[in-house]
């Protein structure tokens, strides 16, 4: 693995394999001692040319925790705020000896362009492009999934996909470049997936999409899903009415206490909450389904550095045989 620029790109061995990975990088979190050797003399990039605090913060933690140097870059107060090209910043990363770089951007294929030529010598980790994917969220979802399923049933999760469950994810499909990585990844390790939302919210291609389409959360969630994955509605790509106001999205796509006590109703005990982040609280989801039990928002969040410290060890390491002797160590 080179890069890692989308989940399509992911073979059902390449991804359990990231995540085996991950599940040994996150025994490292409850070590009093926090760190590996294992990049230790590597400088890391995170390349932010869009806002953001789980992400960024998350790739920082993993780098850190595997001994690498870590360069926080972000487009404003930059030179990119003066008119600087990517090529050009790319080209000053080079100059400067990363090893890696992070980056997030506004536009659709950027992080692909940059990995495709020969401005930088250094694996290129898409952290978000535009409306295209987000693959590192894509895999700590799955990760979050395999984790709490594995506990449910009494078994191991090392090795294993998520072949047979049901994954509902809900909203603004037509923005979201996690519902995408989610689609792809989810369906290579074996799980079904429907897609929740307005006709206006759904990409004209969705319909050639690998998944079921329902334009009713009510009915989505009487078919029984294992998890429902929320998505934030993405007002700042918005420039018309997407829906009607915010009061009507809520009631027909935001999932509220009423629905959270309809999962009880329908005997779904062990379906799962989860929402990449930012919440748009009362939008579409409540409070109360946010902080519920049934919520994994928190465990997504720190299982996104376990995830990022897998990705960047198999990008950088080079050995990937020496893992389990270095979490051991």
């Amino acid at each position: 693995m080179k890069h890692l620029l989308s989940t399509l790109d992911l073979s059902r061995d390449d991804a359990i394999r990231i995540l085996d990975i991950a599940e040994e990088m996150a025994a490292v979190g409850t070590r009093e001692v926090k760190k590996l050797p294992a990049l230790r003399g590597r400088t890391v990039v995170n390349l932010f040319f869009e806002d953001s605090t789980r992400t960024r913060i998350s790739f920082e933690a993993a780098a850190k925790r595997l001994s690498a140097d870590v360069i926080n870059f972000a487009a404003k107060g930059s030179s990119v705020s003066k008119g600087e090209s990517l090529k050009d910043t790319a080209q000053t990363l080079q100059a400067i000896g990363a090893d890696a770089v992070v980056i997030r951007h506004w536009a659709s294929g950027a992080p692909a362009r940059l990995a495709a030529t020969d401005w930088i010598d250094a694996p290129v980790v898409n952290a978000g492009d535009g409306t295209h994917e987000h693959p590192t969220q894509a895999l700590l979802d799955a990760f979050t999934l395999r984790r709490h399923w594995a506990r449910a049933r009494g078994t191991g999760s090392l090795g294993t996909d998520l072949a047979g469950l049901k994954v509902a994810i809900v909203g603004d499909i037509l923005h979201s470049r996690v519902a995408r990585s989610n689609l792809w990844l989810l369906r290579t390790l074996g799980a079904e997936v429907t897609m929740v939302a307005p006709p206006t919210l759904l990409p004209v291609a969705a319909g050639s999409w690998p998944c079921t389409i329902n334009y009713d959360l009510d009915d989505a969630l009487a078919a029984g899903p294992d998890a429902v994955m929320m998505l934030r509605v993405q007002a700042e790509r918005m420039n018309a009415a997407f829906f009607p106001n915010a009061r009507e999205y809520s009631r027909r796509w935001g999932f509220d206490d009423a629905r959270l006590a309809a999962l009880d109703a329908h005997g779904l005990a062990e379906t799962l909450i989860l929402h990449p982040g930012p919440m748009n609280r009362g939008l579409e989801i409540s409070s109360g389904a946010a902080d519920s039990s049934r919520s994994a928002v928190l465990d997504q969040v720190s299982n996104g550095v376990a995830v990022r410290m897998a990705v960047l060890y198999l990008l950088l390491s080079g050995d990937q045989q020496r893992t389990a002797n270095e979490t051991q160590g």
